[in-house]
């Protein structure tokens, strides 16, 4: 049952983001040789997202899929099994579901384009890398809560993480063409893939709000998933805080998004030293959720907690 899943689940990722490819692609290559008449009211809305219905559709039944394999995957009889390749394939499960949602609202194609490949290959991942550790605490309450909370929060950050990558290379673009680049080089600022992959994407004051919301929504949960930590690891060991890597990580990631979003409020901090701030941040996380998981279980052999 599992391997069918895998497939159908790759399959759907891998065959919507070729097909979004394609059609990106097939748009740049054909000449605009003439104006293109209004579209109607009740095609916008699917035009908005690069999506036709039907793909729509074939997202959702990817996400099922890849939700219902990460329940059977992760939670087998009642045990846990888990590691960073099974991170790496909820955090990519959850940005693409909330690609999904975000797609109904705002025309970010640019972003699906990023969002559907990633969560094919996260998604077969766990496939190579299965040498993890069966948790004989999963059944406890609180961690089933501190372990839901954190992976939406890490979904919610890697999302943001790509809403920042693009926003820099809009941002690049956006200087190359204040300093005369598109001037002087008509034909490829027209032309050229990358200059119409980011032409999908929303202005780029729309993709700010959207990325303060999601680190917004991601801090608040991240807030939540240390201190479910703290008060879980205090009823398992008697000790509240286990100064590894991990948990250093875990808490330089909140000091950063934190100070990040102070910064917003106080003084709203904004542009390139922002959006690397996100990045760094983002970095710092991935060591602290999915880094020490690959060092044990890849690079050491060991099963890590």
């Amino acid at each position: 049952m599992d391997i069918v899943l895998y497939a159908l689940t790759a399959l759907l990722y891998g065959g919507l983001a070729v097909a979004g490819w394609r059609s990106h692609r097939h748009a740049t290559a054909r000449p605009m040789l003439e104006s293109v008449p209004p579209m109607p009211a009740a095609a916008s809305a699917s035009a908005a997202s690069g999506m036709s219905t039907p793909g729509r559709a074939l997202l959702f039944v990817a996400l099922l899929a890849h939700g219902v394999l990460l329940h059977t995957t992760i939670f087998p009889q009642n045990a846990m099994v888990f590691g960073f390749a099974f991170a790496l394939s909820a955090m990519f499960w959850l940005g693409a579901g909330i690609y999904w949602i975000e797609s109904f609202f705002f025309p970010l194609d640019g972003l699906r384009l990023l969002v559907l490949p990633l969560a094919c290959v996260a998604s077969l991942m766990p496939l190579a890398f299965n040498g993890v550790r069966v948790l004989p605490y999963s059944a406890a309450p609180l961690f089933k809560l501190h372990f839901l909370i954190a992976n939406i929060a890490y979904g919610l950050f890697a999302i943001a993480a790509l809403h920042a990558i693009l926003m820099l290379l809009v941002e690049r673009r956006l200087h190359a063409m204040r300093g005369g680049m598109a001037q002087r080089h008509p034909g490829a600022a027209a032309n050229g893939w990358l200059v119409s992959w980011l032409d999908t994407l929303p202005p780029l004051l729309t993709l700010e709000k959207l990325l303060f919301r999601l680190i917004g929504a991601g801090f608040i949960l991240l807030t939540l998933t240390l201190v479910s930590g703290i008060l879980f690891s205090e009823q398992l060991v008697d000790r509240a805080l286990r100064l590894d890597h991990k948990t250093v990580f875990a808490i330089l990631s909140w000091v950063m998004f934190g100070a990040l979003l102070t910064a917003r409020k106080v003084s709203g901090w904004r542009g390139r030293a922002a959006l690397r701030w996100v990045l760094a941040s983002f970095v710092a996380l991935l060591l602290a959720y999915v880094g020490s998981r690959f060092v044990f279980e890849v690079l050491l052999h060991r099963a890590v907690v």
